[in-house]
């Protein structure tokens, strides 16, 4: 990271001293030194405040992970992984693999062995996209991925640019409201796939980066305000609402809150417009979980719409702090391994109704799976 944009420099008005002050009173320390040249990279504060730390075991309701990847790849790490959810009350996780044709086949034999705590979503198959007659042999193997397994599609993105993410071929350059996707959506419909897509990425990513951004430190990573030919937050959106509108019958699940993290009442409206809709919270407690109370809110009110996911790795300390900030009314905490902001997270303390909807039932619905 440059450090003309990085750095933070501590004045003496903020340290109510000079550099040279504090040296002399308190000794040259390698602590001292820092002060002056902290990179925000490097800055992972732990909270002073004496709050409550609820103790995490298991999840209140056995849960169903909407949102996650094949990370093991092995039967080893498989069979930890296992080990782990057991351990948190996961009972089943959705595996967005994004895969057509081999690399699906792969990943259906080596999950096999748990092929009742796994739930394989395959991708599109996008070769040729940009040539006369495509579709149908998309479709195809769209239903040969069906045969073997798969139980939905995803997850399919488009972060501005329109790249369309699947394994192995892209689509680069056509958005989920393309003409050309249209054939395969209502295959989907047909076959009763709900589709897990990510569009747009956090507001913060497409905000230039200076020191009115708040989320510069998460967002310089992953920064789309440079990006040339992006198409902007608000114009996903509408591409969003275009392809969820003009596919009344398929099941989508908008990844991450749609990454309308930051406006809850413009994702709620869209919520109200499109009930074929839902939202996963996978990857966004740090968005949300500096806004306890309104996301609280957010979640009563649309209890019937969200779906926990967590897209974020196989550690338990990971699970433990998805259930922390969903269970419990902890204050100011941190876990600088699944958020990169600067902001420290608070617990939603949701309800035992709203809970079980998000951790289990409506995902149980979406997957066909409510007898």
């Amino acid at each position: 990271m440059k450090r003309i944009h990085l750095m933070l420099v501590w004045s003496a008005v903020v340290l109510g001293c000079t550099t040279d002050q504090h040296t002399s009173e308190k000794g040259a320390t390698p602590q001292n030194e820092k002060a002056t040249s902290l990179l925000l990279k490097d800055f992972k504060p732990r909270s002073l405040h004496r709050t409550a730390e609820t103790a995490i075991g298991r999840a209140a309701f056995p849960v169903i992970d909407m949102h996650s990847h094949a990370y093991p790849k092995t039967l080893e790490g498989i069979d930890e992984w296992v080990m782990t959810m057991d351990r948190l009350g996961i009972a089943k996780t959705v595996l967005l693999t994004g895969q057509t044709g081999n690399g699906f086949d792969s990943l259906v034999n080596v999950y096999s062995k748990y092929n009742d705590r796994f739930i394989l979503f395959c991708g599109f198959d996008y070769t040729g996209y940009d040539q006369p007659g495509f579709g149908p042999a998309a479709i195809k193997e769209l239903e040969r991925c069906v045969a073997v397994g798969a139980k939905g599609v995803g997850e399919l993105g488009d972060k501005g640019w329109g790249e369309m993410y699947s394994k192995p071929q892209k689509a680069l350059g056509m958005h989920p409201d393309d003409a050309r996707m249209k054939p395969l959506l209502e295959k989907c419909a047909e076959l009763n796939l709900p589709v897990s897509i990510h569009v747009a990425d956090p507001i913060w990513m497409y905000q230039p980066m200076d020191s009115l951004n708040d989320g510069l430190m998460n967002a310089f990573k992953w920064r789309l305000d440079d990006k040339e030919a992006i198409v902007d937050h608000a114009g996903m959106m509408e591409v969003l609402a275009n392809v969820v509108g003009d596919n009344p019958q398929v099941t989508f699940i908008a990844c991450h809150y749609a990454n309308f993290s930051h406006d809850l009442a413009s994702l709620a409206l869209l919520l109200d417009r499109f009930p074929n809709l839902y939202v996963d919270n996978a990857a966004q407690y740090g968005e949300t979980s500096v806004i306890p109370r309104t996301t609280a809110k957010f979640y009563k009110r649309y209890a019937d719409r969200i779906v926990y996911g967590t897209d974020m790795g196989v550690e338990e300390a990971m699970y433990k702090t998805t259930i922390r900030i969903l269970e419990t009314e902890d204050e100011h905490f941190y876990d600088h391994q699944i958020s990169t902001y600067h902001w420290s997270m608070n617990g939603y303390g949701l309800d035992k109704s709203v809970l079980e909807k998000v951790y289990r039932l409506n995902a149980l619905k979406i997957l066909g799976l409510e007898r």
